[in-house]
């Protein structure tokens, strides 16, 4: 409630319908039992009082609207808080950056999609029925104690049972949640992982072996779920069965008396539909106890990734790279398995071409997140120097200001869904089409257009085309874009020999811009045509 304005709104609505819920119960038990009374006292039938049974109807007909408001608000209520929870899980891990939560990959997609789904029966299911408890359940025993002091005390004291019982199973249940959803968490990990790997596997002509993986997957889920399933019929059952059992318990008291004189019919029939409802919210309540587990647990992991604290933002604006030269001193970042990189080194000029080259693990990749601000050093620090020779910590930097002037192409492309006309023009939407189709033929992409024109449908991430294709589209890309510092991070990884020259060509064409280029390499073409070179290097 503190963190998500739609759970909020959904108690304080959920409250005020359970009030006029209590009321309606009230009423309808009230007129119940005066009814009943004439009828079988009396013999005067119920028809001969028409405004008791139009303020019955209608106590009917209103309670039955407010179930029904509740129902269909708590849905909307529940879509809308994970909604936002899941818009700040998303926002907040790619803040943390690649090392932190966003580096968790498959772990934090299965908390951010079905992880925080077991939200929707907490708030649908368990809150309105705790609300209802707190609402429902006095306003139920202060009428039966106005009526009948004995039924309001037997109430009274058998009430507790039910969450003692909750209790005691709730003990067998202790961690099951946490562990359905670190398991879900897991698999999800775990397949996606294979999903990833299967186009190299498929290569290697090792598809069939993971249909083992993925049957172990599912039998382990079956078992977690089932499991939990257990614990779920077995506290649905006892809290049934004792619910019946103090109901009964008031209405053997309430026949007693009856039999002997010493009670009225009419607050005796009025005891008997009200005694139901005092049980009924804290039963429903237990019966939820495992919707309110999941849901906790979903929100506790939730929060962990909430509560890693984010580097606070600079302040500075970014000077204008164009004519800024940005530098690496002394940057040492701790990994898995040891310093990569250690003690880099790294000026990039303006208007030059920079490869950074190193061995497999030397930390390439790293120390340019570093450069970007998406990484805090251990050691050393990433710096802008202006054109007038002002000299600024990158993380001093207002660090959007800094990235609007980049264009970044990873080793795996990240591309919107759409057509290779609109993916184009999301990257610069004021270009012309002249400007447009030369970054097109620039990056490769005439074979692609003639074959599927332009207008061909893209899923996510470049999905109906092939991965050299997509990174073409990535190289053109960066070539329509204005950012002034372009980043290529093995832009030939996925590209065969013919089209390798494609690239050199591109980046031969951003330096005739006067733009400047940072690219990552390996191959020695494209260390060839590079203006300056730099190294990095592990320890």
């Amino acid at each position: 409630m503190r963190e998500v304005r739609a759970a909020r709104m959904h108690v304080a609505r959920t409250a005020a319908l359970g009030l006029v819920q209590a009321a309606c119960v009230i009423v309808t038990a009230l007129v119940i039992g005066h009814l009943g009374a004439e009828l079988l006292v009396h013999r005067r039938l119920p028809q001969s009082a028409p405004l008791l049974l139009g303020l019955l109807a209608l106590a009917l007909v209103v309670r039955a609207a407010a179930v029904l408001v509740e129902q269909r608000t708590a849905h909307r209520a529940a879509t809308d808080a994970i909604a936002q929870l899941r818009s700040r899980i998303v926002s907040h891990a790619a803040r943390l950056g690649p090392r932190g939560s966003a580096g968790r990959g498959a772990d934090l997609t299965a908390l951010a999609t079905t992880g925080v789904e077991n939200l929707r029966p907490y708030l649908v299911g368990y809150v309105p029925q705790l609300l209802l408890s707190l609402t429902v359940t006095p306003l139920c025993l202060v009428t039966i104690g106005l009526l009948d002091l004995t039924s309001a005390l037997i109430a009274l004291f058998t009430l507790p049972l039910i969450p003692l019982f909750m209790i005691l199973v709730g003990k067998l249940t202790v961690g099951r949640s946490e562990k359905l959803l670190a398991d879900m968490r897991t698999m999800w990990a775990q397949m996606l992982d294979l999903v990833d790997g299967l186009p190299t596997l498929r290569a290697l002509g090792r598809e069939k072996g993971p249909e083992k993986v993925v049957r172990e997957l599912g039998d382990r889920h079956r078992a977690s779920t089932m499991a939990s399933l257990k614990y779920a019929f077995l506290s649905g059952m006892v809290l049934e069965l004792l619910a019946t059992l103090c109901v009964a318990l008031i209405a053997v008291s309430i026949g007693m008396r009856l039999v002997y004189g010493h009670m009225d019919l009419a607050p005796a029939l009025a005891v008997l539909v009200l005694a139901p409802e005092v049980y009924q919210p804290l039963r429903n309540v237990g019966s939820q106890y495992h919707s309110s587990t999941d849901g906790l647990a979903a929100v506790t992991a939730s929060f962990e990734v909430l509560d890693e604290p984010v580097a606070p933002d600079g302040t500075v604006e970014a000077p204008d790279l164009r004519t800024a030269t940005l530098a690496l001193r002394g940057v040492t970042v701790h990994s898995r398995d040891g310093l990569a990189p250690h003690l880099a080194d790294v000026t990039i000029r303006p208007g030059r071409v920079l490869a950074l080259t190193g061995a497999s693990g030397s930390g390439k990749t790293t120390a340019v997140q570093v450069l970007l601000g998406l990484l805090e050093p251990d050691e050393g620090r990433a710096e802008v120097i202006a054109a007038d020779g002002t000299t600024t910590g990158v993380r001093e930097l207002r660090r959007r200001s800094l990235w609007d002037q980049v264009a970044l192409l990873p080793q795996r492309p990240v591309l919107p869904p759409g057509t290779i006309r609109s993916v184009l023009t999301s990257t610069r939407p004021d270009a012309t089409e002249t400007e447009i189709e030369h970054a097109a033929s620039v990056a490769g992409l005439d074979p692609v257009i003639t074959e599927r024109g332009w207008d061909a449908d893209l899923g996510r991430a470049g999905a109906g085309i092939s991965l050299g294709e997509r990174q073409r589209l990535s190289l053109a890309r960066a070539m329509l874009s204005p950012a002034p510092l372009v980043v290529l991070d093995e832009p030939t990884a996925h590209l065969d020999g013919a089209t390798e020259q494609v690239v050199l060509d591109l980046i031969a064409d951003l330096r005739s811009q006067g733009r400047t280029v940072l690219v990552i390499a390996h191959r020695s073409r494209l260390v060839d045509i590079a203006d300056d070179v730099a190294e990095v290097h592990a320890s």
